[in-house]
């Protein structure tokens, strides 16, 4: 089932909004949460819940499921994290379609974390799901990332800032690889050190005083190769926190190298709307989103392997 508080409100909310959109009645597993580090975290400075980064799964109906599992970035400007409207709802909205979405409560600078510990939780999020897939039901080629304000930052980092894996690596985990297979950024953070950055974000994840070649490897907008995932990426033009320029540059950098990618600049709503339920026009965001994943393939179930 849905975390109590949130599926009855999103079926609520869905009912009102006049974007169309309606949350299916499956029944999905209750969520769980474990520990992204087992054996803990590299670089952490000791061994409190905060030291601990997390993963919390919300798996759809296994008669729904489509193979597809999204890693959930919330926002906070990389010092808190918005859990529940950038978290627990977006994973009850994915599981209403079939995706198995998973929270990741990366370390960030509330929690005493800088650059490049959210980058290593996210990365080892995407590892994680690629190397237990069989026992989750999701397809190794179906994992995206997604991210909301500084977590888009974080999202699209790891579609930038990827590699294959170490094959010698003790632990399994640490052998696949990190890329994610889709992108998925709502009124991200992207730039840093231009005219339209949040430099909250960028100050809390790398200091003030950040060499040049730091703040340049993490605006990801100049970091965008022909390997970079496809992305979907949504933003407002109200949105004063973080300017659209965020996201249309980072789309324009796709474009340049040929990367599929889709851009929604709705007209409503200011920074941290979630999914946007009661904002006109802008609530139809997810419903584009959900369409722009069936039109790449990530919604139809897997074929069965071969005998």
């Amino acid at each position: 089932m849905n975390h109590p508080s949130t599926g009855p409100l999103l079926q609520r909310l869905f009912a009102a909004c006049g974007c169309g959109m309606s949350m299916a009645c499956a029944t999905a597993a209750t969520p769980t949460t474990e520990l992204l580090w087992p054996s803990g975290a590299p670089g952490a400075t000791g061994d409190e819940p905060k030291d601990k980064p997390t993963l919390t799964y919300f798996l759809p109906a296994p008669e729904q499921a489509t193979g597809t599992a999204i890693v959930i970035c919330p926002g906070g400007g990389y010092h808190g994290l918005a859990t529940g409207h950038e978290g627990r709802d977006i994973g009850a909205w994915l599981n209403s379609f079939g995706v198995a979405g998973v929270m990741l409560e990366y370390r960030m600078r509330g929690k005493g974390y800088g650059h490049p510990a959210p980058l290593q939780d996210a990365q080892r999020a995407i590892r994680t799901l690629r190397a237990r897939g069989a026992e989750l039901g999701i397809a190794p080629d179906r994992i995206g990332i997604l991210g909301f304000s500084a977590g888009g930052h974080l999202a699209s980092t790891a579609g930038t800032h990827f590699d294959p894996g170490d094959p010698r690596a003790e632990d399994p985990i640490e052998r696949v690889s990190c890329r994610p297979d889709f992108l998925v950024l709502c009124y991200a953070v992207i730039a840093f050190g231009e005219p339209f950055t949040h430099y909250g974000s960028q100050w809390n994840l790398i200091g003030k005083d950040a060499p040049p070649e730091l703040v340049r490897s993490l605006s990801n907008e100049k970091q965008v190769t022909a390997q970079t995932p496809p992305t979907f990426l949504f933003h407002t033009d109200e949105d004063r926190g973080v300017p659209a320029e965020n996201s249309t540059a980072f789309y324009q950098a796709l474009r340049r190298v040929k990367v599929p990618a889709e851009l929604h600049i709705y007209r409503k709503g200011g920074h941290g709307l979630g999914l946007a339920i009661t904002v006109p026009g802008t609530c139809g965001w997810p419903a584009a989103c959900r369409a722009w994943l069936e039109a790449q393939g990530f919604l139809k179930p897997p074929a069965a392997p071969a005998p």
